[in-house]
């Protein structure tokens, strides 16, 4: 019968904490693997020592969880044995031994290699203040030097669209009114009113245009965009006040790691040898390609039974020129007959 593992929840009359502790720290309960001396242990079951460093971990795992609720040692320690005597358990029917295990205990290497490894990277290589002070003024020179606007925009299908409601507005039409009445974006039920933003946010041309104009004024030529045809007024305009540097380095920090990490594996990758064997799988076939093969079929049948129709009629020729022939060919030898006969 084939083994499958199945996670242990171990339960007491007075406590609950498998569903507590990550899955990955129960490997804590296997840690025989390292001597442990008599003098630093807690308990010893069936020969083998359970640690006070096993026990400590235990309860700085469970404080975190538990919010404030303690929890004795004792019944932390009743924990640890119960989990012991399973494990040895286990090791003794030889589930240490299946495939699944063996798997399974690879994945949770691999993850805590993985973590290992990119904390200790982090750890020699920290994300230092000039990198943050630099991604902070990078950040705020990418939101248009420190600008606020505040728009309105009336978006259409067509340039010719556009260069008429810039004629409506040349003659005194009511903006917001307008792009009620046109706009196909969805602000155009708030007559076109995009409220402040800075330039980053929107797609650039029509950030660049954004920019160009004055506090009041609208485009008087249209701005193309991949979303259509722009006419844009620019309500208002201020500095941006940013935050300070110090009030948000510790937020930019995570990101910047994030970065490091990439560009190190990134590094990595390059140094190594991949070779990718998975094949990737065939492309779906487009609509395109299915009509047209669908189409081609269809002219091929065509062609296939107009070529048997006339090889079909040519025989149906062929058979009764031969027997008009014959019937020819019968009929004047019948006459000569006859002629020869009547001779006599």
């Amino acid at each position: 019968m084939k083994k499958t593992l199945i996670p242990v929840i171990l339960v007491s009359s007075s406590l609950l904490l498998s569903g507590c502790i990550e899955q990955k720290n129960n490997t804590d309960s296997t840690q025989n693997a390292v001597a442990v001396k008599k003098e630093d242990a807690v308990a010893v079951v069936n020969g083998k020592y359970i640690s006070k460093q096993e026990l400590d971990r235990l309860k700085q795992q469970i404080s975190q969880r538990m919010q404030g609720q303690s929890i004795s040692d004792q019944q932390l320690l009743e924990e640890l044995i119960r989990r012991q005597i399973i494990v040895q358990q286990a090791e003794k029917e030889g589930l240490d031994k299946s495939p699944e295990f063996q798997a399974k205990l690879n994945e949770i290497k691999t993850s805590l290699l993985t973590q290992a490894y990119l904390q200790d990277y982090l750890k020699k290589h920290p994300v230092t203040d000039e990198e943050l002070k630099a991604e902070y003024d990078a950040m705020i020179g990418q939101q248009g030097g420190g600008t606020e606007f505040k728009a309105r925009h009336i978006l259409v299908k067509s340039k010719e669209e556009a260069d008429k409601i810039i004629d409506q507005l040349n003659k005194g039409a009511d903006f917001a009114q307008l792009a009620k009445e046109k706009s196909t974006g969805p602000s155009g039920a708030q007559g076109g009113d995009l409220g402040w933003f800075t330039a980053d946010k929107m797609v650039k041309p029509f950030s660049d245009a954004v920019k160009e104009l004055e506090d009041g004024k609208y485009t008087t030529e249209p701005v193309k965009t991949q979303f259509g045809w722009h006419v844009i007024l620019r309500e208002k305009s201020r500095k941006q006040t940013p935050p300070p540097f110090e009030a948000v380095k510790m937020q930019l920090k995570p990101m910047l790691q994030r970065k490091k990490v990439q560009q190190l594996l990134d590094n990595l990758k390059k140094q190594a040898k991949v070779e990718v064997l998975l094949q990737e799988p065939a492309k779906p076939e487009s609509v395109e390609d299915a009509a047209a093969k669908t189409a081609k079929k269809a002219v091929d049948n065509v062609e296939a039974t107009a070529k048997e129709t006339a090889d079909k009629a040519q025989k149906t020729v062929s058979e009764s020129v031969d027997k008009a022939k014959t019937a020819v060919m019968d009929a004047v030898e019948s006459t000569g007959k006859s002629a020869t006969k009547a001779a006599d």
